[in-house]
């Protein structure tokens, strides 16, 4: 697994629209908690919202999960993708169909990688309202490499088809 040697922020997409859906987004910010080399520092409110895509499916709940993390972008893609597995979502379900849990590596410090099993920033934050307001909700200011600063790329879309839930959790 490889590791930095400081301390860098990176932001996860959290959705489920399977199996209680609210729990099992909190569920994944515990396991988010546990990940090795890896502060959990905040997870923005619970929003819902429509599906994306072309699939007919239940609404989404959705969250962005803040971390400070020593694992570069591969190395913390991989931790996700087991999170996922141990909650049961298969690693070959239809593309943009229902699902009891999705982790999205948004962003990784200021890394960009464009590799076919791994892009960073996520090439979908600027369209999705889903990812876009509740990672305004943690880091209005933050600058997405290559994309600008979230708050203006909020700006740009409209929050049709997104209700927010419920306050922060505690930190």
């Amino acid at each position: 697994m490889s590791a930095r040697a400081v301390w860098q922020p990176a932001y996860i997409g959290i959705g489920s629209n399977l199996e209680t859906p609210r729990l099992q987004v909190r569920r994944a910010w515990e396991r988010l908690k546990e990940l090795p080399r890896t502060r959990a520092v905040r997870c923005s409110p619970l929003y819902r919202s429509r599906p994306f895509g072309p699939l007919a499916q239940p609404e989404f709940v959705n969250a962005v999960a803040g971390l400070l993390t020593r694992l570069d972008a591969r190395a913390l893609l991989g931790q996700l993708k087991a999170i996922e597995s141990a909650f049961g979502r298969p690693s070959d379900g239809p593309r943009w169909g229902p699902r009891i849990i999705d982790l999205d590596l948004l962003v990784c410090g200021g890394e960009r990688r464009a590799e076919p099993d791994l892009l960073v920033p996520h090439p979908g934050i600027v369209e999705r309202n889903f990812v876009l307001y509740p990672l305004a909700d943690l880091a209005p200011d933050l600058d997405v490499p290559g994309l600008g600063r979230v708050i203006e790329l909020k700006a740009r879309v409209a929050a049709e088809g997104l209700w927010r839930l419920e306050e922060p959790e505690p930190h």
